[in-house]
């Protein structure tokens, strides 16, 4: 085992938190309190090389392993959810997802051009009716000669407006159940896509969420992302790196609260001492500081198994689990020890608790997350290798016409 971060993840720790220091936390704060997602974000986070971060170079990518795309998630966290969100879904959910299942052409059309930022990909599972219960979704697929006829709606759907390409699931055979269910890579200028964005929500609001509406979208049977009837697997594949992803982005939360809590304890006096002097507040540091420590090894970890190309859906789970609880407990101690200045947004550790809470329900509730990790201990459940693994890193440069062939 070792422990040590490369020369070059530390370069990549860097440069993302001087990115965030420069270009996110100076402005957050209005971006929150207006709903604003500042796009150009995005458009920067292209430039330094950083919406492919782990996507091998032969498809647009870096070509860094899949441990350099947790710190990345890490550090934009510290900045805001919201920045870090758009960085799972583009890359965790959506381009992780082609590498691992598209087809050479697919590869070229859809997945070069995410991973040099060109384009950006969302991830369309959650309906109004269909959150943990992923085959109660109503959303349908319709083969019609070379097409498919979707119809229905997503919701919940991080960077809904801005998306170019979102991987949508609908079911292809109602009486099939979890087989029934297909992936397809619905383009936003297909005829019969529209959405709209969720206003009013309690945390990120930096972020751009809403719905998706599918009204007799055809989309071209080539763009049947694995096999007709495999989109369960597929989405539960996702989240594999949609939550290792989320479960680093709250590494970057605790560290956020953790400095936010030991600055204002060394400002702030009550009974003649800095309240850091007081020890029922270094209880609540102490923690933070532990549980920062517990969630960057479950994640490591996770990463390393994705690194060794084996399947790490228990590994990931457990990491998102606590990670994610750890977080938003730290930002519920952050508000504490910030008394009443904490529940006034002059202080950012008011913004980080409401952030907080969205991450311990998307992609897997934490009570979820407590029965997966009961199934494996019980023997209830168990994880087999798939048709298709996650590439292992480093990469190795695929000949297409072996593909082909």
């Amino acid at each position: 085992m070792n422990f040590s971060l490369t020369e070059e993840q530390k370069s990549v720790r860097k440069v993302v938190r001087s990115f965030v220091d420069r270009e996110i936390i100076p402005f957050i704060k209005e971006w929150d309190e207006k709903g604003h997602f500042e796009v150009n974000i995005l458009k920067r986070l292209s430039e330094l090389e950083l919406m492919g971060v782990c996507i091998p170079e032969q498809y647009g990518g870096v070509g860094m392993d899949y441990n350099t795309l947790a710190i990345v998630c890490e550090e934009l966290e510290r900045g805001d959810t919201a920045f870090r969100t758009a960085v799972s879904v583009h890359t965790g959910l959506n381009s992780m997802t082609l590498l691992q299942w598209g087809t050479e052409e697919q590869k070229k059309k859809y997945l070069v051009p995410q991973a040099r930022g060109k384009k950006i990909g969302a991830f369309g599972l959650t309906e109004p009716n269909a959150g943990s219960d992923v085959v109660a979704m109503s959303t349908t697929a319709v083969k019609d000669g070379d097409s498919y006829i979707l119809n229905g709606s997503k919701t919940w759907i991080s960077l809904c407006d801005v998306a170019d390409h979102f991987l949508i699931f609908a079911k292809t055979n109602h009486d099939l159940k979890h087989h029934g269910i297909s992936c397809f890579i619905v383009e936003r200028t297909f005829e019969g896509v529209t959405t709209k964005a969720i206003k009013g929500k309690m945390g990120i609001r930096a972020g751009n969420t809403g719905e998706v509406f599918l009204d007799d979208v055809r989309v071209p049977a080539e763009n049947l992302l694995g096999f007709e009837g495999e989109g369960f697997k597929i989405a539960m594949a996702a989240l594999d790196n949609g939550r290792f992803t989320v479960a680093a982005g709250a590494c970057g939360l605790i560290q956020a609260s953790l400095e936010a809590s030991v600055k204002y304890c060394h400002e702030r006096k009550t009974f003649g001492k800095e309240i850091g002097k007081h020890q029922l507040v270094q209880q609540m540091i102490a923690k933070m500081s532990s549980n920062l420590e517990i969630s960057r090894l479950l994640v490591y970890k996770a990463g390393w198994l994705k690194n060794n190309g084996k399947r790490n859906t228990r590994e990931t789970s457990l990491a998102k689990w606590i990670s994610c609880n750890a977080a938003n407990e730290a930002a519920n101690d952050a508000v504490q020890i910030h008394g009443a200045y904490g529940f006034s947004n002059e202080f950012p550790v008011e913004r980080y608790l409401r952030n907080s809470k969205a991450p311990v329900i998307y992609e897997g509730t934490r009570e979820v997350h407590t029965i997966m990790q009961a199934e494996y201990d019980l023997g209830y459940r168990e994880d087999k290798v798939l048709r298709k693994m996650l590439p292992a890193w480093p990469f190795e440069e695929v000949n297409v016409e072996t593909v082909k062939s």
